[in-house]
């Protein structure tokens, strides 16, 4: 299993928070999600043989936010 912080550009408020947190629903290999909205972060741990980043990366596009490269 892999621990991930990923920076969201874009998340504003609780409900952003809460909408990031529902992909552990609906992607498979996720363990668990925390999203921070204050800090902007989302921490994943996700069976990476399950999952690949990239995958994670393009389901939180396709809710709308951005992740950050840095």
């Amino acid at each position: 299993m892999i621990k991930k912080i990923f920076r969201i550009a874009n998340m504003e408020c609780p409900a952003c928070a809460l909408r990031l947190e529902g992909l552990e629903d609906d992607l498979p290999g996720i363990q668990q999600i925390n999203a921070s909205y204050h800090k902007q972060t989302l921490m994943v741990a996700f069976d990476e043989t399950v999952i690949r980043e990239a995958e994670i990366v393009a389901a939180v596009g396709k809710l709308g936010y951005t992740v950050r490269t840095e």
